[in-house]
């Protein structure tokens, strides 16, 4: 696969960007965890227009080529591989980091389309030949886009006290910045571009990355989402132990499937049109874990983050804390979904590679690109239930 990238890449590189667009003001959220502050009205704050949509990577031709065949455990490889995740990316039933090695959340993934299709939730044939058809192209050439400069700080702190005197909790490098455009990690962006020099990228430079829809920072401004009748009414299942939330149209009947096999799996007698969509999470520290139903109570982009190192450890409010600004590399990432229990949310994430594998404070932590989609699923008002 690396090699025929070599032969062909010279060939599809896209042409440059337009002129670069100015910097915007980052909108001041309300900060997580402190119910007292008033809420920042996004809609008084001067604001540059929306940037334009951003440049679609260019697909790479599918070359013929001698199918992979199946792991042992029947999981796609090869470029099948990265075809299938991405296919479930975007079907709103996410595999983690696209990265050609499906794992656990691959496969979650994999059985919850299985599921509301009425296939057998542990084929990965019916996926795989979807995917061929949605996907014909795994791999594109992306530009990396002038509004990279308004993102990114090479000098961001590591330190909490540091990090609130910044404007932003912008990437650290380039490479961060597409990597979590294309829902991947730094470590496939180096498979997929040999040879290149990825830690030294700047605007206009070209790279191979996964032909997923990107991440557009640049189009997220601070709003507040509000609640619309229909996500409003739908369920949400926060599983702490497959580290899953699950998204339902309004409850009950869309949680009644069929019964379970002796191994926990789900027996799919019908297709459960009900299942919305699913992403993987990590949850809370078990001490701090708040089981039970709760209501959505807002939504919002680019949240500030209030740091209490008295809470995060003890589960008590302090009186002192520090307020970390908003960006992709806050702790909480670009999203910030409350819950009426106070303190308690679904958030982003600066590090999407941790997601599933490392235990939060208390809250429920997603990769960026995919609690970006949450308000395009669910709104303020909507259940949510943490099992």
């Amino acid at each position: 696969m690396i090699r025929r990238f070599a032969a062909i890449l010279p060939l599809l590189l896209s042409s440059a960007l337009s002129a670069q667009e100015p910097e915007r003001p980052v909108l001041k959220a309300i900060p997580v965890d402190i119910e007292e502050l008033p809420q920042v009205d996004p809609s008084s704050q001067k604001v540059a227009p929306n940037a334009p949509a951003p440049v679609a990577a260019k697909p790479l031709p599918a070359l013929p080529t001698t199918p992979t065949p199946p792991s042992a455990d029947g999981k796609p490889t090869g470029d099948d591989a990265v075809r299938v995740q991405i296919f479930l990316d975007q079907a709103l039933f996410g595999p983690g980091v696209i990265d050609g090695k499906p794992g656990r959340f691959s496969e979650l993934a994999m059985q919850a389309w299985n599921e509301v299709h009425g296939h057998p939730i542990g084929d990965w044939t019916t996926v795989l030949a979807e995917a061929h058809k949605t996907v014909p192209n795994p791999f594109a050439v992306a530009v990396v886009p002038d509004v990279v400069k308004d993102w990114l700080d090479t000098t961001l702190p590591n330190d909490h006290e540091g990090q609130a005197k910044r404007k932003r909790m912008s990437y650290r490098s380039v490479i961060e910045f597409m990597a979590e455009r294309y829902h991947t990690s730094d470590e496939y962006l180096a498979v997929l571009n040999p040879g290149k020099n990825l830690y030294n990228l700047k605007a206009r430079d070209s790279l191979v990355v996964p032909n997923v829809k990107p991440f557009a920072i640049e189009l997220i401004t601070g709003k507040k989402y509000e609640a619309e009748p229909a996500m409003s009414a739908r369920h949400v299942v926060v599983d702490t132990k497959i580290n899953q939330v699950r998204i339902f149209e309004a409850a009950p009947a869309a949680l009644v499937v069929s019964e379970k096999e002796p191994d926990g799996a789900v027996k799919v007698s019908r297709p459960n049109r009900g299942l919305v969509a699913s992403f993987p999470i990590t949850p809370g520290q078990p001490k701090f874990i708040k089981y039970g139903i709760w209501e959505l109570k807002n939504c919002l982009e680019l949240p500030y983050w209030r740091y209490d190192k008295s809470l995060l450890e003890t589960g008590v409010r302090s009186s002192e804390s520090i307020n970390i600004p908003p960006g992709p590399n806050s702790p909480v990432g670009i999203l910030w979904a409350g819950l009426s229990k106070p303190g308690i949310g679904m958030h982003g994430t600066g590090e999407p590679e941790t997601i599933g594998r490392a235990r939060s404070h208390g809250c429920i932590r997603l990769a960026n690109w995919d609690a970006i989609r949450l308000p395009t699923v669910i709104r303020p008002g909507a259940s949510v239930e943490i099992r």
